[in-house]
C-alpha cells in the first residue's frame, strides 16, 4: 500500500495497519486486547508518537488505541474527511450592530489539524459564518487578528496593543467588541483591559473555549453567539468575560472583568464570579441582567485610553516556611511592585520581615491579597498584620491577586511616587475593590452534603 495513505503513521503503528491492509479514514472494527471499538481510524499527528492509532468514535471523541494491543481490524468503508474550515460570505443585515471581533490565538471556532495536532483556526468572517452561521442572525461582523499566540504568552505587550486597537474601533462607532482568547489567562487580559480601556460606551467581552470545535462537547459556538449577542445587544458597556453558567448548555454568563476567575482546568463552566454575582445571563435570545449597577451603553464614541504597564512587578504566594531570599532576589533584580498572596486575614512570616523592611528602604510598592479569592485582607486583627502593614505592605481589600498584580503593573506604568501608586490601587474602576460581599457573593458547596445533595437532583450543577 502507498505510504501516503497512512498519514503520519510509522514504527509500530504503521507495522500494524499495513498487516491489516487498513488506510487512513477507514471506518473500521477494532479488535483489541481490552475490547472491540468501531470508528474511523484518523491522522496521526507527525509530531506524536509512533505507538498507537487514533479513531474517532460514533460519539465524536477520539482514542488512542496502543497498536500491540490490536488483535485486528476489519475495514467497513473508507471517506477521506476534509477539516479545513468551510467559507461563506458574510450577509450584511441592515438593522443589526456591527461588532468587531478581534482574535488573539484561543481555539475558539476552530477544527483540528489532524497532521500536526494543532488547530487551524476559523477567523475571517467568510470562516465564522461557515463554522457558526447563526452570527448573521445576530451582528454583522468584522474580523482582525491581532495575535495568534497560546494565552500563556499574553502579557504587558500584548495587553497594550489590544488596548489601542480596541479604543480605535470604539472610536470609530462600532457597536461592540469581542475579543476571541484563550481560557488560561482570559481573567488577566479582561483586568488589563477594564483599566487600560476606561468609561467604554459598549461592551467589550472576553470569550473562549474550553473544548475545541471538533469535539460534540465543544462550547466554542455557543459561546461565540452569546458573546455576539452580549457585545451586540447589551446594555451593559464593561469588559466582560463571557463562557458557559452551567456545565449544560441553557445559557451563558457575563462576568465583571475583576472579579472572574478560571476556576476548573476542563469545566465548560470553568469561569466564576468571585466575592460578588455575576453581571448577567445571556443566551442567544435575550439577556438577563442579575447585578441592577452596571455601565450603561451610550451613543458616543467617547473612551479614555490608558495604555500602561511596567512589567517590573510580582505575584509571591507565600507559603509556611518562606525564605526572605526570594524577596531579595527580586529587589536584586530590579522589580519595583510586589503582590504578595498572603495566608488568612493577610499574612507572611516573620522570617521574611527584614526582606520587607529592605524592599521598604528601596521603594519597592508592596500590597497584600488573600490565597482564600474569597473575603478581604484585614492586617490591623493580628499583630502579625499589624507587623507587615508598618514595614511598607498595603492591604488591597477584596482585589482578586491576579487583578491587583494586573492593577499594580498598570498604575507603576504612570507614576512611581508611592502615594500616587496607592491612591491609584485603592481607588475602583470597576469594582475591583468593593465595600462589602452580597450575601450571595461566597457560594462553595461541598458535594456529598444531604442537602447539596438535593439540589443537584433537582435542579443541576
Amino acid at each position: 500500500m502507498n505510504n501516503d495513505i497512512f498519514q503520519g503513521y510509522k514504527g509500530e503503528a504503521l507495522e500494524v495497519l499495513k498487516k491489516f491492509n487498513v488506510r487512513v479514514w477507514s471506518h473500521a472494527i477494532i479488535d483489541t486486547t481490552r475490547g472491540k471499538f468501531e470508528g474511523t481510524i484518523l491522522p496521526r499527528s507527525e509530531h506524536q508518537d509512533d505507538k498507537h492509532i487514533v479513531v474517532k468514535l460514533a460519539t465524536g471523541y477520539n482514542i488512542g488505541i496502543t497498536a500491540k494491543n490490536i488483535k485486528s481490524i476489519k475495514e467497513l468503508g473508507y471517506k477521506k474527511a476534509h477539516y479545513g474550515i468551510p467559507q461563506k460570505e458574510f450577509p450584511y443585515t441592515p438593522g443589526l450592530p456591527k461588532v468587531k471581533l478581534f482574535g488573539t490565538g484561543g481555539t475558539i471556532a476552530s477544527r483540528l489539524d489532524y497532521r500536526t495536532g494543532a488547530v487551524i483556526p476559523a477567523f475571517s468572517p467568510g470562516e465564522l459564518y461557515g463554522a457558526v452561521p447563526e452570527l448573521a442572525d445576530i451582528v454583522n461582523l468584522e474580523t482582525e487578528k491581532v495575535f495568534a499566540v497560546f494565552s500563556e504568552n499574553m502579557g504587558p505587550e500584548q495587553y497594550i496593543a489590544l488596548a489601542k486597537a480596541v479604543a480605535k474601533e470604539i472610536e470609530k462607532g462600532v457597536d461592540g467588541i469581542v475579543i476571541g482568547h484563550g481560557t488560561d489567562t482570559m481573567h488577566h487580559t479582561a483586568a488589563a483591559l477594564t483599566f487600560m480601556v476606561q468609561n467604554s460606551p459598549v461592551p467589550i467581552v472576553l470569550v473562549g473555549s474550553q473544548r475545541s470545535s471538533d469535539r460534540p462537547s465543544s462550547d466554542a459556538a455557543l459561546n461565540l453567539m452569546h458573546a455576539m449577542k452580549a457585545a451586540g445587544h447589551s446594555d451593559i458597556a464593561e469588559v466582560l468575560v463571557c463562557m458557559f453558567g452551567p456545565t449544560s448548555d441553557e445559557y451563558g454568563l457575563l462576568h465583571k472583568g475583576t472579579r472572574v476567575r478560571k476556576m476548573h482546568s476542563s469545566y465548560r463552566s470553568t469561569f466564576r464570579t468571585i466575592g460578588d454575582t455575576p453581571v448577567a445571563m445571556v443566551t442567544r435570545e435575550k439577556i438577563t441582567p442579575i447585578k441592577r449597577n452596571y455601565h450603561h451603553r451610550r451613543k458616543d464614541k467617547n473612551v479614555k485610553l490608558l495604555p500602561y504597564f511596567d512589567n517590573r512587578v510580582a505575584m509571591v504566594y507565600y507559603y509556611p516556611g518562606m525564605k526572605p531570599d526570594i524577596i531579595y532576589s527580586l529587589i536584586d533584580n530590579g522589580y519595583k511592585g510586589i503582590v504578595f498572596v498572603g495566608t488568612g486575614l493577610g499574612h507572611v512570616n516573620k522570617a521574611v520581615y527584614p526582606a520587607l523592611e529592605k524592599a521598604q528602604e528601596e521603594g519597592v510598592h508592596m500590597y497584600m491579597t488573600v490565597q482564600t479569592l474569597w473575603g478581604y485582607v484585614q492586617m490591623f486583627v493580628y499583630d502579625t498584620g499589624r507587623d507587615i502593614m508598618a514595614r511598607g505592605v498595603i492591604p488591597a481589600g477584596n482585589m482578586l491577586p491576579e487583578v491587583a498584580y494586573i492593577k499594580l503593573g498598570w498604575a507603576l506604568g504612570q507614576t512611581h511616587d508611592l502615594e500616587k501608586v496607592k491612591e491609584l490601587m485603592l481607588t475602583p474602576v470597576n469594582d475591583e475593590i468593593t465595600l462589602r460581599e452580597p450575601y450571595n457573593g461566597y457560594l462553595v458547596f461541598q458535594g456529598g452534603v444531604p442537602e447539596v445533595e438535593e439540589f443537584i437532583r433537582k435542579i443541576h450543577k
